[in-house]
């Protein structure tokens, strides 16, 4: 099975970019979307299906042209979860979640902290969160969390640590709290492949950032530790160009 995440920034913008042929060239068998910034309504699901998707589930923030996740499926799940239940989580469209015989895929888009107030919201939907995951890995114990996690692990996810070590999505508390969530029982499929540097799936629009390759490692295929075995390949896809992140693929048996 062949799963990507993708932060699209966006999916009509993305569509017009050519994300539905890249898609079908992709291939994959699941995809999770991120900051679709849409309404089903909006989205030419048509288009979608044709390209080999049949099976598509939006679940749109409140607030239009904002947040929002999707999952696109080869084959139908046997179950879809919309939201976790918590009431701020599910308002801004956060998580949603495909069930299928031997595995679930949840996609995720985590808040950023982009002035104090959201840097709060954020460290309170981290706190539930992982609650909620600790709950639902006793139910659902082949779990892969897929997603923009608005954070760098470690200093070698991120080009330059040292200037961004008081900057939301570096800080010390959000790498923390990645770190224990990891260690809660999460592999970090792409990490368990590629221990390089230079490797990252985000990149500011601003002063070439993405043609220097000054980017940050923020968008994760996180799997629970029951599915290690299974795991067989894992990549960043930077040559996809249909918005600021760039898509993460993880393959399992």
């Amino acid at each position: 099975m062949k799963i990507i995440s993708y932060n699209v920034n966006g999916i009509r913008a993305a569509i017009k970019k050519g994300f539905i042929e890249w898609l079908q060239q992709a291939n994959p068998d699941v995809i999770c979307l991120q900051e679709i910034k849409a309404n089903e309504d909006q989205i030419p699901t048509e288009e979608i299906t044709n390209a080999g998707y049949p099976y598509q589930y939006y679940f749109s923030a409140q607030k239009k042209g904002y947040s929002g996740v999707a999952i696109l499926c080869k084959t139908k799940p046997n179950h879809v979860e919309f939201g976790a239940g918590i009431e701020h989580i599910d308002f801004e469209g956060r998580t949603l979640r495909v069930d299928f015989d031997t595995v679930s895929v949840m996609s995720l888009y985590l808040p950023s902290g982009t002035n104090i107030e959201r840097l709060d919201h954020k460290f309170m939907f981290m706190d539930d969160f992982q609650s909620y995951i600790n709950e639902l890995k006793k139910e659902i114990p082949n779990l892969m969390i897929c997603g923009d996690y608005n954070i760098c692990h470690e200093a070698i996810d991120i080009h330059n640590p040292v200037q961004n070590k008081n900057t939301s999505g570096f800080l010390p508390e959000e790498r923390a709290w990645l770190d224990k969530f990891m260690k809660s029982g999460f592999i970090d499929t792409f990490r368990s492949f590629n221990k390089e540097p230079h490797n990252y799936s985000w990149w500011s629009y601003r002063a070439g950032a993405r043609g220097n390759n000054k980017g940050w490692r923020i968008d994760y295929c996180l799997a629970n530790e029951n599915l290690k075995d299974r795991l067989t390949r894992a990549l960043i896809l930077p040559e996809a160009k249909h918005s600021d992140h760039c898509p993460v693929l993880v393959e399992i048996d």
